[in-house]
């Protein structure tokens, strides 16, 4: 079963996280159309390869590979991602920072970490720092990365980026969607010049069985919004993958889409001073070192 093409993607290499289901798998997919060699990375080995065989022969592209992982919350499990990529990948073209979450009660991951901050925000942080280098190598290249317009209202508190004296699920994930779009603005000022782009998009609210994992009455009532207003995945992805192959986009850089609409954001996102300050607080916490050693090969076949 084929799908609709997409851009220029043949003989370029697209890496997708959080690509087994919801948005994240049919921008994988909508790539794999679009002919790109396209990496689907998601939480387990075998739900990856499984994600990676579906979408190759609903594709007819074979040039598509599994890498799976353990969590993303987990700095070193991104180091692990990174390593691998950069030792079975001589050429990355387009990064598309999807996996991301909400949660309703605050959960610290083994590292000490607020969970949603380690995963929305320091993860794609991480990922894009260690990768930098094969981006420029290989450019043109993109990186695309998944925000929302929860980030309108919000403010980032630089004494507490972890929501440590004060928890809310709603308001930490818009905030992570606003530090997500700072962090965008600050990738494109120091890619600038190297024919690597970064930009932030919003995809509208997708039905995709997001907040899932909180279950109870979160669950349910995002069930229920999903279902009077989401829209399908399908159209959800398009966005995403627009900016990732439209060649009319080939230059724009640090700029936030709400789906195809190019857009300002809240005047907070705009805050180039504000965007520096969390890239150099990111850092701090997760220094991007050199990469450990690649997981087994068995990961990308």
């Amino acid at each position: 079963m084929g799908g609709r093409s997409v851009g220029p993607g043949e003989g370029r290499v697209a890496v997708v996280t959080g690509a087994t289901s919801g948005i994240g798998r049919e921008i994988a997919r909508q790539l794999a159309a679009g002919g790109f060699s396209v990496v689907v990375v998601g939480r387990g080995d075998a739900r990856a390869a499984e994600t990676a065989r579906t979408i190759a022969a609903e594709t007819g592209n074979p040039r598509v590979a599994p890498v799976g992982v353990t969590d993303l919350a987990r700095p070193d499990e991104v180091r692990r991602l990174a390593a691998t990529l950069l030792a079975h990948y001589p050429a990355l073209h387009v990064l598309v920072n999807n996996a991301g979450g909400y949660f309703r009660r605050r959960d610290v991951t083994p590292d000490g970490l607020e969970r949603t901050f380690a995963l929305n925000v320091l993860a794609p942080f991480l990922l894009t720092e260690l990768l930098a280098d094969r981006l420029r190598a290989s450019a043109p290249a993109r990186v695309v990365n998944l925000s929302s317009a929860a980030h309108y209202r919000h403010t980032v508190d630089f004494a507490d980026l972890e929501s440590a004296r004060r928890y809310s699920g709603y308001r930490a994930y818009g905030t992570s969607k606003l530090e997500v779009l700072l962090l965008t603005r600050e990738f494109a000022r120091r890619f600038a010049g190297t024919g690597v782009t970064v930009n932030a998009v919003h995809p509208g609210f997708v039905a995709s069985g997001f907040a899932q994992n909180n279950g109870g009455g979160t669950a349910l009532a995002f069930r229920v919004l999903e279902f009077v207003f989401g829209l399908g995945v399908r159209r959800g992805a398009e966005a995403p993958v627009r900016l990732a192959s439209d060649p009319a986009l080939a230059t724009v850089s640090g700029e936030y889409f709400s789906r195809t609409r190019r857009s300002r954001g809240s005047s907070a996102s705009r805050d180039p001073v504000a965007a520096a300050r969390l890239y150099r607080a990111c850092a701090e916490l997760e220094p991007p070192a050199a990469v450990p050693k690649a997981a087994g090969a068995g990961q990308t076949t």
